[in-house]
């Protein structure tokens, strides 16, 4: 008896080996578009920056399963509502381990200290972290979750309890979303005490399936797989590495080489070549994006509703389509993709008309030559391919009518800060939406409460704030949908936006890379995949 065991036990021992050498000698490397502005998710609103630390180095109490929609069960087996939707408990799963790193090794595992640590530094700013190391969160302020949160409430090492002041109908969705990881409370405190609460924005530790290396800015980031990952077979993968390469045509000659196995943003002339490329595959999606030109309305002369009407209908969006998207974009009308439930179908663009937008500045008051900054992101984007040409193509389209386009342009990470700083006259951006609720989109984008974060209109309109705050708290879809269908027809009579285009995403990857799924909110995650 004793023999079987012990044969038993060493073959057992013999094939885990033997599947952490596989897992050991395989290393995907991604070919991601930008440097990350930092480590700490909270803080950022980025894709670039939740795909190099929220979708590999964290969890969060909940998720989405990759490449959906719906949430599942991620630091929280589960959870109970209480029946007015105002208290949230959460059971959580036992026995996770936080990443042992060189600069870190936990005592404990995660248990619901942590949980509370992260919604303290959300809604508290006495919190003597948060005094250390004082930082924005918007996200939290443009969900309102600062405010909202009034309770959080340790019943036991497993057991978290969230209480609301008034209902969120996408609470869940909210917190399942990049910004909502789950900090180790146990670090934090000391980082704290080091008195090197900056690090916890450099060397990230987490829960989640790749633990954070090195990175060294505008060339790579490295991550090792986590043995010890909760989610069993998850992790198929010995090591991560994003190779930063901003332009799309160098990483598409890295992806054929072999010198990367996944990249982002594809220009749309490539897409043919790399569909007959037979070491390649080239998997799409219609978009759950847009890409659009926000005014700044507190800057002269675009707090004028004139003005905007002037430039929006002075700009060529079909030719823009086409140039741009080469047959990868859909005109855009509304702040929100068509696929988004409560989508106001009845809107339309105005009628691409200089002659009527020239009469309109010279009714304005506004002289032939004013100088209006036009901003470009220096980045490809799901809903926005080719940010320079677009900028390029606004400024020919508004010389006609009169008006100076300045293009400028910043690093990415700056180019956002400096966006939400309210710098800018008319600023190219986007969003993918990232969790499926349309308070995602005209709440964290337009709401007055996001007019210091992710509003780059910096616009507030009281009627429009009051719709989507009533929608906000309540469950009922239809007459949520009622209340957002009339703040879209608001928004469409303002135009704090010209709403450009909804974009197609492509994801080209050699073909020895399996089980990777497009993400609907735009995001790369490597949970799951593995290479052949």
């Amino acid at each position: 008896m004793r023999l079987k065991q012990l044969g038993y036990i060493l073959a057992t021992a013999c094939a885990l080996n033997a599947g952490t050498a596989m897992a050991a000698g395989k290393t995907l490397i991604f070919c991601s578009e930008g440097s990350p502005a930092g480590f700490d998710p909270v803080r950022y609103t980025s894709g670039t920056d939740f795909d190099a630390s929220a979708e590999t180095v964290f969890n969060r109490l909940v998720q989405f399963k990759q490449g959906s929609t719906q949430i599942e069960p991620g630091l929280a087996e589960k959870w109970e509502v209480s029946p007015d939707g105002l208290t949230y408990t959460f059971n959580l799963r036992k026995g996770v381990k936080f990443h042992t790193t060189p600069f870190f090794k936990p005592t404990r595992d995660f248990n619901a200290d942590d949980v509370a640590f992260t919604f303290q530094r959300m809604t508290d700013k006495n919190l003597p972290f948060n005094k250390a190391a004082p930082s924005d969160f918007p996200y939290v302020a443009d969900m309102g979750l600062d405010t909202n949160i009034v309770g959080i409430e340790k019943v036991d090492a497993y057991t978290i309890r969230l209480k609301l002041k008034t209902v969120d109908a996408a609470f869940l969705q909210n917190i399942a979303m990049s910004f909502a990881s789950i900090y180790s409370a146990e670090y934090a405190d000391s980082l704290l005490k080091s008195g090197k609460t900056s690090q916890l924005n450099t060397m990230p530790i987490g829960t989640g399936p790749f633990i954070f290396k090195s990175y060294q800015k505008d060339s790579n980031i490295r991550f090792d797989a986590n043995e010890q990952y909760w989610k069993k077979g998850d992790v198929k993968l010995g090591k991560l590495i994003f190779a930063i390469t901003p332009d799309a045509s160098v990483r598409y000659q890295k992806l054929q080489k072999g010198e990367c196995h996944v990249m982002v943003y594809p220009r749309p002339a490539d897409l043919k070549a790399m569909s007959a490329n037979a070491e390649l595959t080239v998997p799409s999606q219609a978009g759950f994006n847009l890409g659009y030109l926000a005014y700044n309305v507190q800057h002269k002369p675009l707090d004028k509703l004139e003005v905007r009407q002037a430039l929006d209908m002075a700009i060529n969006k079909k030719a823009i389509i086409e140039a741009v998207y080469q047959g990868a974009g859909q005109a855009a009308t509304n702040p929100m993709p068509p696929t988004q439930w409560s989508y106001n179908k009845k809107l339309k663009d105005a009628a691409y008309d200089p002659v009527k937008a020239k009469a309109l500045l010279k009714k304005a008051g506004i002289a032939e030559g004013t100088e209006i900054t036009l901003w470009a992101m220096p980045v490809q984007r799901p809903y926005n391919p080719n940010a320079k040409l677009m900028a390029e193509m606004i400024q020919s389209d508004w010389e006609k009518i009169g008006i100076k386009g300045k293009i400028t342009t910043y690093e990415w990470g700056e180019y956002l800060k400096r966006g939400k700083a309210g710098e800018h006259d008319a600023m190219l951006v986007g969003w993918t939406g990232d969790n499926g609720d349309p308070d995602n989109w005209l709440g964290v984008n337009l709401a007055c409460g996001s007019v210091e974060g992710n509003n780059y209109a910096k616009w507030c309109d009281k009627e429009f704030d009051g719709l989507v705050v009533k929608a906000r708290s309540l469950n009922n879809q239809g007459e949520r949908t009622k209340l957002y269908e009339k703040a879209q027809d608001i928004f469409k009579r303002q135009l704090p936006w010209t709403t450009i285009a909804h974009s197609t995403v492509y994801q080209p990857m050699r073909k020895e890379v399996l089980g990777y799924k497009i993400s609907p909110f735009g995001l790369n995650s490597f949970a799951g995949v593995s290479l052949k």
